[in-house]
Parts: structure tokens; C-alpha cells; sequence
């Protein structure tokens, strides 16, 4: 088993709703998979793994904070420099093309996207905010190489500011995929020809 994320440890309790009736954040929640059953399971482990990540420059103040975190982190969790390649694209839209192109390659373990959408007075925040959603995960199931959405999509700059973190956990989900997926083609049985 893996170990479990500091807000595992807090109350069971859902998030109170805000005064709109909405849930301020999403629980972690801790998952129990009954005895008795095979679980291949990863670990956020970048030892001798390459990582590709795709960063928007639109709403470049919040996108260089989560890069920088995303960064940080992968360096945190084993993954050497010179094993990392960025690719600035122009923004979130632009995310899914780098995304499957760099996975194309075979040559990285996973995949970041890291962007920001904030919403403004007009439907363009749900194209863009979907579309890169929509994007990013057909990149990962059309090429088998795990994709992680780092797309904050906020109602203001303040809230993507007080969600720089997202960039670490981002980092975190691709290579917990990464090591899962290692996992499962070194699990996976053999066939034996007479």
C-alpha cells in the first residue's frame, strides 16, 4: 500500500457547503479495498523515468507558480532534470496537441498539463475548460501514456493563486499512473508457444 495523503488523515466528514449550496473542495476520501484480493497499486516514484509536461502561457502568473511546483516536485520525487522536457504552448486549448504529441514519442512515462482558465462574462471559459478536459484524457487513451490534468479552471485569479499546489499533486497522479502501469506489464503473464 501506498502511503496516504496528509487530508486522508482528517475528519470523514464531506466539506460544508458554501452559502451557494456548492462544496468548497472535493474529500481525498480512503479507499479500502476488502482481503483477499490482488491489488497492483503505484507509488509517485520518478526514479529513471522520463516526464514531458505541457504548460499554457495564458494566465502566464499562475501557470509559472504551478510549473514551478510541478517542477519542484518531480525533482522531490526522483525524477533528474535532464529526464524532464517542457513544452510552452499558448494556452489551455493548446494543451491536448502537445499533450499527444509528446506521447506519440514513447519516450516519457507519463505526462503533466499544466494550465489555467478563469472564467469571464462570456461561454468561452466552458469551451476552452471542457475541450482541454476532453483533450487531455483522449491523449492518454488513444496512446496508453498517462496523462494528468493540471488545468486549474477558477472563477478568479485569487482562487488559481491559493491552488498552486494542484501543479504538485498533477505530478504526483502521473507518476503514481506511471508506476502503475510499469506494474501491470511486469505482472502481466506471458504466453508460451510449443
Amino acid at each position: 500500500m501506498s502511503e496516504r495523503a496528509p487530508e486522508a488523515d482528517a475528519a470523514a466528514e464531506p466539506p460544508a457547503p458554501q452559502p451557494d449550496g456548492r462544496t468548497a473542495e472535493h474529500a481525498v476520501g480512503d479507499l479500502r479495498v476488502p482481503a483477499g484480493y490482488a491489488v497492483v497499486e503505484g507509488v509517485p516514484s520518478g526514479n529513471g523515468r522520463s516526464v514531458g509536461v505541457v504548460v499554457g502561457r495564458f494566465n502566464g502568473e499562475v501557470t509559472s507558480s504551478l510549473l514551478e511546483r510541478a517542477l519542484d516536485t518531480l525533482e522531490e520525487e526522483g525524477v533528474a532534470r535532464e529526464a524532464v522536457t517542457v513544452v510552452p504552448v499558448p494556452g489551455a486549448f493548446e494543451l491536448p496537441l502537445a499533450a499527444m504529441a509528446l506521447a506519440k514519442t514513447r519516450r516519457y512515462a507519463c505526462i503533466v498539463a499544466i494550465g489555467c482558465v478563469i472564467r469571464g462574462e462570456t461561454p468561452h471559459f466552458d469551451y476552452v475548460a471542457g475541450e482541454a478536459a476532453s483533450g487531455l484524457q483522449l491523449a492518454a487513451l488513444e496512446t496508453g501514456v498517462p496523462v494528468a490534468f493540471g488545468v486549474l479552471t477558477c472563477d478568479t485569479t485569487e482562487q488559481a493563486l491559493a491552488r498552486i499546489d494542484k501543479g504538485a499533486d498533477a505530478v504526483r497522479a502521473a507518476l503514481e499512473m506511471a508506476d502503475v502501469f510499469a506494474r501491470l506489464r511486469s505482472a502481466a503473464p506471458t504466453s508460451t508457444k510449443a
